[in-house]
């Protein structure tokens, strides 16, 4: 049975459930098909850069109802536990994906969204339309198809994309705890071999998530030990996992997470969110950067289908607009990790910053965008 809409939209991340709510908004059919059931949580950072606090609000989406807790300052400390501490100048919130992700699901379906639960493993591409295969066998149509399934699927292998024929250092670990600690601060903890964020999200409850090299991790018999021998060298994550609580039964883990640069078109399939590239977690703005490439392709697809223009120049917009707006942040989002990464060299950038704290400001600046 074949299933025609205007738009299919594989994931229902941050980006793809934006773009669905901007595209139904706009008054175009919209399916989505997902492989997860909602709500979920999800291994991430969950800070958000207020960059896309206003945009949502034209999207008639209501974060505030979610309570999200409401962050103004960082802390970056080093391994031994030197830190300091600057203001954020756009601020952001803490918000968990648990609680995020499943609103913007319930906003798709208010607004009339297609959500199928299914996993898809064909996608191809001729006479300017796309057939999409699921593995029930099912066959689904569609004039435009937006890839928004994640850091790594397994339709990454089956579409043969280069980043994922290449293993990948990156294991990254999170969880929520009941731990005392200022409402209106993310910090960001170095330990050897990787980097940990914790901060509030609603409900008065935090989050901690790390992103470590596997060479390091696999030294250690399981995630308890690898944090008591090697994280908690670092003085402040010491106090954070010696007084925290934590909430889940075990902690998410997600692994072989690929920074590589990844073609945002595939097939003439425009990839948003994760699917199109990554910014370094320690960054704290891959949710920003998630949600404003759904907007980019959104308003793109809105020109697209009303044909003002043509298929080949919605696709060279997209890459020019994406590489314009995000490559030069995640180009310097790199380079930060590879320093912060270096024990010595990350002690060097913690005294320069301490003697020249105009220097973090300008640091959180390059990796950050203007209001959207």
């Amino acid at each position: 049975m074949n299933n025609k809409t205007e738009i299919t939209i594989i994931g229902a991340g941050l980006a793809g459930l934006t773009a669905a709510i901007h595209l139904l908004k706009q008054g175009f059919s919209v399916t989505i098909i997902e492989k997860n059931s909602f709500p979920k949580h999800k291994v991430c950072g969950e800070f958000i850069s207020n960059e896309i606090w206003d945009y949502w609000l034209t999207l008639g989406l209501n974060i505030t109802s979610l309570q999200p807790t409401k962050i103004d300052k960082t802390l970056l400390s080093t391994t031994d536990g030197k830190s300091i501490e600057s203001s954020l100048l756009l601020g952001g919130f803490g918000i968990s994906r648990y609680k995020l992700d499943y609103y913007l699901y319930q906003k798709t379906l208010e607004l009339g969204g297609n959500i199928i639960k299914a996993n898809v493993n064909k996608v191809t591409f001729s006479n300017d339309i796309f057939t999409l295969r699921t593995e029930e066998n099912r066959l689904y149509l569609s004039k435009i198809v937006l890839g928004s399934f994640g850091k790594r699927s397994n339709l990454d292998l089956k579409m043969h994309r280069e980043f994922i024929q290449k293993k990948s250092p990156w294991l990254a670990v999170k969880a929520h705890y009941d731990l005392e600690l200022p409402d209106d601060i993310v910090m960001l903890h170095n330990f050897d071999g990787g980097y940990c964020g914790v901060s509030k999200i609603e409900n008065n409850k935090v989050n901690i998530c790390y992103l470590v090299q596997y060479s390091s991790f696999k030294k250690y018999k399981d995630i308890i030990d690898f944090q008591k021998k090697v994280m908690m060298k670092n003085p402040h994550l010491n106090s954070v996992f010696k007084e925290g609580k934590m909430l889940f039964e075990k902690p998410l883990t997600i692994s072989q997470i690929s920074f590589e640069d990844k073609p945002k078109i595939e097939n003439h399939m425009i990839m948003i969110g994760d699917a199109a590239g990554m910014i370094h977690p320690l960054c704290g703005n891959g949710m920003a950067i998630a949600v404003h490439s759904a907007k980019i392709a959104s308003e793109l697809a809105t020109k697209y289908l009303h044909n003002k223009i043509t298929r080949t120049q919605f696709e060279n917009q997209y890459v020019a607009t994406w590489n314009k707006t995000f490559k030069s942040r995640i180009q310097f989002g790199s380079i930060l990790s590879k320093i912060l990464l270096n024990n010595s060299l990350s002690k060097l950038v913690m005294k320069s910053l301490i003697f020249f704290p105009f220097l973090l400001p300008f640091i959180i600046k390059k990796t950050h965008g203007k209001p959207v």
